[in-house]
């Protein structure tokens, strides 16, 4: 795990990120002058070329902004679903990624594009927060996209596994694939020239050009016809400011993404139930809470917004108190392509942001490098079926920009990639680092559990007392390895600076 204490007042920032290339830019924009939030516009957009299977324009995410001396903010620019048309012939299909020991089935097609947000967010974001000019933040990932990254083993990885939906279109192939015609592989560059062109000319237009612009013409050249984007959804789209969701846990304050996301409200929930029935946060007992907390979020499944009231934290504290287990049917999670930064500038200016292309449509836009989002074939994101929206609407999310603070400000920020497992990753960071009084490192580094259903999760190092602890009905499935399906925990605090090396995160202070 890559990772840096300071013995010194550090002289430009802290930055956590899932690739070296995605911190090495937020890092050389604090060092050029740039705050925390021109440092993540650009980590973010290089993130598009250096982690280009987990994220993309063509995807969304969320924000927490916390400028110092100021309020924490939330820039809401996940996708939305356009308004769906059942008699409209719709390109939507099934593909199948093996992973060795398993086989999983994912939704592409036209039918599975959402309206991205990702390009609208990252400019308002430099607008409202930014210090220096957009043309030298976005200098660092025009010339990665352009002069090419080194693959590192968990992006190779990720691109092999995605390859039958990352190649479905010529487009994507011209970029993944080597002269010989074979899938570029772990030490190969990946280079995508057209991105770099995209973004000198969003220089000059700003994100206009790909809302109503040009660029919105060639967007739907690939998407309107079997699909359900058109004109009018990409200019409806618009990023919503929103206040964080707020909750307590061992005398921090937690500030998270809030509703339509569900993400955030359920880490402050879950570690609420936690706290206050006092049980020890062993594995069986963390193992209960997460269970508590599906009872919760389809209890409360149309408006989650409730659920940390005290009320509703007393009422469910008593079920975790006397062991009430209870198993209902899940839709099988994604797999998580998503992406995170972190960053903490010197003068204190704060920023977790989380982006995601899901797995990818299969489509990409010509002329730009930008690989389109399948979020309205994510099960996970539509648990009632797909394509019943009747409006046009921001999609929840998992996604959960994190960070946690004290009277005196924020101590850490943190997120995470991973689906499901967005949340019990964040959460487990939290009570190893607060709770548990572990460092940043080994809080992220300890062995995780994820409760999805009826089974249970565990990386290596996980010890279970089944005593009256866990029920027979828990299948227990216990990994060989750690491995990104647990989450991808990038963060920082005000002494260090660490990312998750089960995604191949990177830390650096400047």
């Amino acid at each position: 795990m890559t990772t840096f204490s300071l013995f010194s007042i550090m002289k430009y920032g802290l930055i956590a990120a899932g690739e070296k290339h995605t911190a090495e830019a937020g890092q050389h924009i604090l060092e050029s002058g740039g705050n925390a939030f021109d440092a993540a516009v650009a980590a973010v957009l290089t993130s598009m070329t250096s982690e280009y299977a987990l994220t993309s324009a063509g995807g969304g995410g969320a924000c927490l902004a916390w400028p110092k001396n100021k309020k924490p903010i939330v820039y809401d620019f996940f996708v939305d679903a356009p308004k769906t048309d059942k008699n409209r012939n719709i390109e939507f299909f099934e593909t199948v990624v093996n992973f060795g020991t398993t086989k999983q089935l994912f939704h592409i097609g036209k039918g599975s594009i959402a309206v991205p947000g990702c390009i609208k967010g990252l400019f308002q974001i430099h607008k409202e927060l930014g210090i220096l000019p957009i043309e030298q933040v976005m200098e660092p990932a025009i010339r990665a996209a352009r002069f090419g990254i080194r693959l590192n083993k968990c992006q190779a990885y990720v691109i092999k596994l995605l390859e039958p939906i990352l190649t479905y279109n010529q487009l994507d192939e011209q970029i993944l694939t080597k002269s010989d015609g074979t899938l570029i592989g772990e030490g190969d560059i990946l280079k995508n020239p057209d991105f770099g062109d995209f973004l000198e000319i969003l220089i000059k237009e700003g994100p206009d050009y790909f809302y109503s612009g040009i660029g919105s013409n060639l967007i739907l050249s690939q998407s309107k016809s079997g699909g359900f984007l058109d004109e009018r959804a990409l200019q409806q789209y618009q990023v919503y400011r929103r206040h964080p969701v707020k909750s307590q846990y061992h005398g921090k304050t937690i500030y998270s993404n809030p509703a339509p996301s569900t993400g955030g409200t359920l880490i402050g929930f879950f570690l609420a139930i936690l706290n206050e029935s006092k049980l020890s946060p062993s594995p069986e007992n963390i193992a209960l809470a997460m269970n508590i907390t599906h009872q919760a979020r389809h209890h409360y499944k149309k408006e989650s917004y409730n659920i940390l009231s005290k009320n509703n934290i007393n009422t469910f504290k008593s079920k975790i108190e006397n062991q009430e287990w209870v198993f209902k049917k899940t839709n099988p999670s994604g797999r998580g392509d998503t992406t995170q930064v972190s960053i903490l500038d010197k003068e204190g200016n704060a920023v977790s942001i989380t982006t995601t292309n899901g797995e990818g449509s299969g489509y990409s836009i010509p002329g730009m490098g930008v690989v389109l989002n399948n979020m309205l074939g994510e099960e996970d994101l539509n648990p009632d079926g797909f394509h019943l929206w009747e409006k046009q609407v921001r999609i929840p999310s998992m996604i959960a920009p994190t960070i946690v603070a004290s009277d005196a400000g924020p101590e850490l920020i943190l997120g995470s990639g991973g689906s499901n497992r967005i949340r019990s990753a964040i959460s487990q960071v939290i009570i190893n680092y607060f709770q548990n009084n572990k460092d940043i490192e080994t809080s992220i580094a300890h062995p995780r559990i994820h409760l999805e259903g009826s089974s249970l999760h565990c990386e290596p190092g996980i010890k279970l007392d089944f005593q009256n602890k866990i029920p027979e009905e828990v299948d227990i499935i216990k990994w060989n390895n750690q491995n990104m399906f647990f989450g991808g925990v990038n963060a920082v605090t005000n002494d260090a600076a660490v990312g998750d090396q089960r995604r191949g995160g990177v830390g650096i202070v400047c």
